[in-house]
């Protein structure tokens, strides 16, 4: 008891407690809007959910904030390992969503669902800063670019084949993006992955993409495909009509004539920010993307403070993580993304993601807390 004390103690004075005010004000906040979402079902079992959700991840947060970073580094091949055996289960136990992406697993044992790609994403974040950490001297060499880039190979290859998940999997490839460019690899292989993706785009485009799939991108470039908004532009209608419908103010919380009657295609899910744009207006949307700003400045910030180059760059993958998913998420709530089904973080229903988001935080908390010199950070060459 004494040690579990002194520990909490430690939490308590050098932890991130800004951080972890922000995250929890912010899924609070995410579950009111929650409330509001699904009070036409006439059932609190999803508040109930977020809040227990929210609960754990709080405790989780505290957990991981007090574990060093640098342990589960060191195991990165287990990670690996994790990774594969984790997204494997979808083979066995995995349920398909209203998408078609085979991408949860159910047990009849928990009230809820989990998805695999999420928690994945905080070691692949993890294996892909012990990487470039251990390669930092030559991180632009073959070996060092040739192992990142096997990694992402290997779990986007695993979710597009087995859960047919693409928009999870661009999550992993613009996450990789940021962390290689940031840590320092050198831009002519980025241009050379341009070039080579542009080679095998056509293949995938024929062989791998569904019809519906194809049909929510080139729908922004043929008017001819759903002109009576029936089908695949749907959903992206009716986004638009409840965003429109909010003004500047909004109808008010349990007012929105759109969510209140369940006309908007998941809306405490994916489209969760037309509901924030019904109920609260242009004033809920701002306020929603300035919390969620604040979360991901102060994760940048802890980056930058640290001089561990490893660190630092899971800081700034986590951040990159949330950064795509707010942008695509918003994106496509506003008609300027395809609708590819990834939250908003914080905001929208599921367990599996605002657990997922707090292990992050905790990881970014963890980090402040121990601001251990890098040793060999004179011998690292800087980027210019």
């Amino acid at each position: 008891m004494r040690k579990l004390g002194n520990a909490l103690l430690d939490f308590f004075r050098k932890g991130d407690l800004l951080l972890l005010f922000l995250c929890v004000f912010t899924a609070v906040y995410g579950i009111v809007i929650i409330a509001s979402a699904t009070n036409y079902m006439g059932t609190h079992r999803y508040v109930l959910i977020q809040t227990v959700a929210l609960a754990i991840g709080i405790l989780l947060y505290v957990l991981i904030s007090l574990l060093d970073v640098e342990i589960l580094a060191e195991h990165r091949q287990i990670l690996t390992v994790f990774n594969a055996v984790f997204l494997g289960m979808l083979l066995i136990w995995g349920v398909e969503g209203t998408s078609g992406n085979k991408s949860w697993l159910h047990f009849s044992f928990l009230p809820f669902n989990i998805q695999p790609a999420e928690l994945c994403k905080i070691s692949f974040i993890i294996i892909l800063a012990k990487t470039l950490s251990v390669h930092r001297n030559r991180v632009s060499s073959l070996r060092s670019v040739g192992s990142i880039t096997l990694h992402l190979l290997f779990i986007t290859g695993l979710i597009v084949i087995i859960s047919k998940d693409a928009g999870v999997a661009l999550t992993f490839v613009f996450i990789f993006l940021v962390m290689a460019y940031v840590g320092g690899v050198r831009g002519w292989w980025f241009l050379g992955g341009a070039a080579s993706i542009a080679a095998v785009l056509p293949f995938a485009w024929t062989h791998f993409a569904r019809e519906d799939q194809k049909q929510r991108i080139m729908m922004f470039f043929d008017p001819t495909i759903d002109p009576t908004g029936e089908g695949v532009r749907w959903q992206t209608n009716k986004s638009l009509s409840a965003l429109s419908g909010g003004g500047v103010a909004g109808q008010g919380l349990f007012h929105g004539t759109m969510t209140q009657s369940g006309s908007v295609p998941a809306q405490h899910t994916d489209f969760i920010f037309s509901t924030i744009g019904e109920e609260l207006g242009l004033i809920g949307c701002i306020l929603t993307l300035l919390l969620l700003a604040a979360i991901i400045v102060r994760c940048v910030y802890v980056g930058m403070k640290t001089p561990n180059y490893m660190n630092r760059l899971i800081c700034i993958g986590i951040a990159s993580m949330l950064v795509f998913q707010i942008m695509v998420n918003v994106g496509m709530c506003i008609g300027v993304f395809p609708v590819i089904g990834l939250t908003l973080p914080f905001i929208s229903y599921g367990g599996s993601s605002t657990i997922t988001m707090f292990l992050a935080m905790g990881l970014v908390s963890g980090i402040r807390m121990r601001p251990d010199p890098d040793a060999r950070s004179p011998y690292i060459q800087a980027r210019y």
